[in-house]
């Protein structure tokens, strides 16, 4: 049975089970669903599926109608499989029969990522062996100490093992979705998604800063002033003490405020929004690389390739081959 339409679009199929989490569903419909391309058809086609078609349970007072089966996952693209609240519970049989046997059907070379708990799903069917992977913090440890071949990493919010993806907590799944869909389309689209979203378009940080930790107060915790003053000079040296200024603040307590509201170091965001600036360039202009290091900050043609190679793997030159015109 053909449950995608055919019309050449990336082919998303969401693999639910009982007791599947709704919010982690419908993030990946709103995400990937989202992007467009520059004559606004879009990219994606999103299916979800089930070992066996009919009704599935959700963690909440409600169920829904899953049509689909197995046969979507023969023929996504990329499989995304969302948590389940069954996935606390350390049974030996997690994947069963049906789930095992769906598993199955997926292609070789597809892209197969999970959202939250999601993640004990794969390393049941062996996807994870030797690899990192993130899970939810508060996931049992019992659980984990199941897969001793995989090493869960839960101070991270996602992780990207070469076409095996996981994501820690629900939200965590937002960030992977919009990292997916950069790695696929750029970071043109990505952004787009993530605006129509509110959300931001990158999140650096570990799910370590949201253990017991205390909401800061609204009159602390801001650092939007300078932030937003770093974005518009970007082409030239921001320094700390800069940064803190426009606070009124010390650099040691600017740097602590700034941890708390964004998970990560000044410095760190700093390189993230020059090289988004540097890829939304190089996708959407003709300037020679050289110039484009210059109008990010980074200064030369040398400094861009070396950070946009520790950031995305690539050079300049083939970020340009492969998303120019897209």
């Amino acid at each position: 049975m053909t449950v995608f339409a055919g019309d050449g679009r990336h082919r998303v199929a969401v693999l639910v089970r009982d007791g599947v989490l709704p919010f982690e569903l419908s993030l990946v419909h709103r995400l990937f669903g989202q992007a467009r391309g520059a004559d606004g058809v879009p990219l994606y086609e999103i299916v979800t599926c089930t070992p066996v078609p009919g009704d599935v349970r959700t963690d909440a007072d409600f169920t829904i109608a899953v049509p689909a089966g197995p046969d979507a996952l023969a023929e996504a693209d990329t499989v995304v499989v969302p948590g389940a609240d069954t996935d606390y519970e350390p049974r030996d049989d997690l994947l069963g029969p049906e789930l095992a046997a769906a598993l199955a059907r997926i292609r070789p070379g597809t892209r197969i990522a999970s959202i939250c708990t999601g993640a004990f799903v794969l390393a049941a069917a062996g996807l994870l062996d030797g690899r990192r992977a993130a899970t939810h913090w508060r996931s049992s440890p019992r659980v984990r100490e199941r897969f001793p071949h995989v090493t869960f990493d839960l101070g991270v919010l996602y992780t990207d093992e070469g076409g095996i993806l996981t994501s820690a907590g629900a939200a965590a799944g937002i960030d992977l979705c919009v990292h997916m869909i950069r790695r696929d389309h750029g970071a043109a689209v990505a952004n787009e998604v993530a605006r129509g979203t509110v959300v931001p378009p990158h999140r650096e940080g570990g799910q370590a800063q949201y253990l017991n930790r205390p909401v800061p107060e609204p009159r602390t915790s801001s650092t939007s002033r300078a932030r937003e003053w770093a974005l518009k000079n970007l082409h030239r040296p921001v320094t700390l003490r800069e940064l803190a200024a426009r606070e009124a603040t010390s650099t040691r307590t600017f740097t602590r405020r700034f941890r708390d509201e964004l998970g990560t170091s000044p410095g760190r965001w700093l390189v993230q929004q020059r090289v988004e600036r540097a890829c939304a360039l190089l996708e959407s202009t003709d300037l020679p690389v050289d110039e484009i290091a210059v109008a990010t900050g980074f200064g030369t043609a040398g400094s861009l390739r070396l950070h946009l190679k520790a950031e995305l793997g690539v050079s300049p030159t083939a970020y340009r081959a492969t998303f120019r015109g897209r």
